[in-house]
């Protein structure tokens, strides 16, 4: 992030600068050298510390507003773990897994530009921090611990600040001192980390939410101070330290083979655009799953469809939840669904994958005919 005056900016970000940049400088002692070869292939001579905080830092521009619910997810308390994993991998709002998943995927799409991978890669290395604060998986009725109010030796903070940066903050060390004093685990806690699935990072970091919200509700005058941070430090400490570990495992695998295959620019599509007019290809429905990432015109019949808050869900091939595909049906495009049930219709989009199925998103009516 910037370093802004603004207290509410100070209020909104996770890990605090020190926090991110902790997590990205141990992730960094933790690379392959062909990881290193295609990080530096798209960051230049800028660090995994470097850019751990630009996903803050944009999150105010309008390019980027839709980000905001990308960096956290909410859950309602006294899920257990296969409730808990079920409800994040279904969610169709959006959230940190969801995002994180989404920005693995542009790093790896050889048809996305540097430009794109470049942000992608920024967001993966914020959104790995993200998840492992705590207070980042958690309720929604008290935003994140945001309206949850505390007295911090002798001065007023709430759950989520708390945890963000002001524990961080007690420490004094820089985010150089804190990598070296969390960056020591063994081989075999490595090993373990890395292999662990990102819904399971997530788990520990909703396990430890839960016990921080007991605590507070056990709080007479809820007025904390040294005791506190001694009890809780060893938590943030392993917490940095898991972050930049996963963080550089997952990084390992993305740029297993040193730097990513890029498709052309933004700049350098609008220079050809016009001038070689593509056709997308035409496909069958049930060989969409081998086009991913690809703009093409399907033809299918339509089995139903479900309306839900800001989208509408369109089968075909099959009924739900035997589906062979899904459209995804956004803004203008939604009342289209209303005269397709039953009908064979041609769908033009670029096809993505969510929860092992292909779907095309759809927000332009036109992009829907119906024979």
């Amino acid at each position: 992030f910037c370093f802004v005056s603004v207290p509410l900016a100070l209020a909104l970000i996770s890990w605090g600068v020190t926090g991110h940049r902790t997590i990205g400088k141990i992730a960094e002692s933790h690379l392959t050298a062909n990881a290193r070869a295609g990080i530096r292939d798209l960051l230049g001579d800028e660090t995994l510390a470097d850019v751990s905080t630009w996903a803050d830092e944009v999150r105010g521009q309008e390019k980027y507003r839709q980000t905001g619910p990308w960096h956290y997810v909410n859950l309602p308390l006294g899920l257990g773990y296969e409730q808990f994993k079920t409800r994040v991998e279904n969610m169709l709002e959006a959230n940190v897994y969801s995002a994180l998943v989404r920005q693995m995927q542009v790093i790896t799409d050889k048809a996305a530009s540097r430009e794109q991978k470049i942000e992608a890669l920024k967001f993966v290395v914020h959104f790995v921090g993200d998840l492992h604060q705590p207070m980042h998986v958690s309720r929604a009725e008290d935003k994140g611990g945001n309206t949850v109010q505390l007295n911090y030796e002798g001065r007023g903070t709430n759950l989520h600040s708390l945890w963000d940066s002001r524990l961080i903050e007690h420490s004094g060390e820089d985010y150089l001192q804190l990598a070296a004093t969390c960056d020591h685990a063994t081989p075999a806690q490595i090993k373990q980390w890395q292999s662990d699935p990102v819904i399971r990072w997530m788990w520990e970091s909703y396990e430890i939410t839960s016990k921080l919200y007991a605590e507070v509700d056990a709080m007479g005058n809820r007025s904390i101070g040294q005791d506190y941070y001694t009890a809780h430090w060893p938590i943030i400490t392993r917490r940095l330290e898991q972050a930049g570990i996963r963080l550089a495992g997952l990084l390992n695998v993305l740029f297993r083979n040193g730097p990513v295959a890029v498709g052309a620019s933004a700049a350098e599509k609008r220079e050809t655009a016009g001038s070689v007019a593509e056709k997308p290809l035409a496909i069958d429905v049930r060989d969409a799953a081998n086009h991913v990432n690809e703009t093409v015109i399907v033809t299918a019949q339509v089995y139903g469809y479900k309306a839900l808050d800001g989208l509408t869900l369109v089968n075909l091939g099959a009924s739900y939840p035997n589906q062979v595909m899904t459209v995804v049906l956004r803004g203008d495009a939604i009342p289209v669904a209303a005269g397709l049930d039953g009908k064979t219709i041609h769908v033009t989009g670029r096809i993505e994958m969510y929860k092992g199925k292909p779907e095309i998103v759809v927000r332009d009516p036109k992009m829907i005919t119906r024979d």
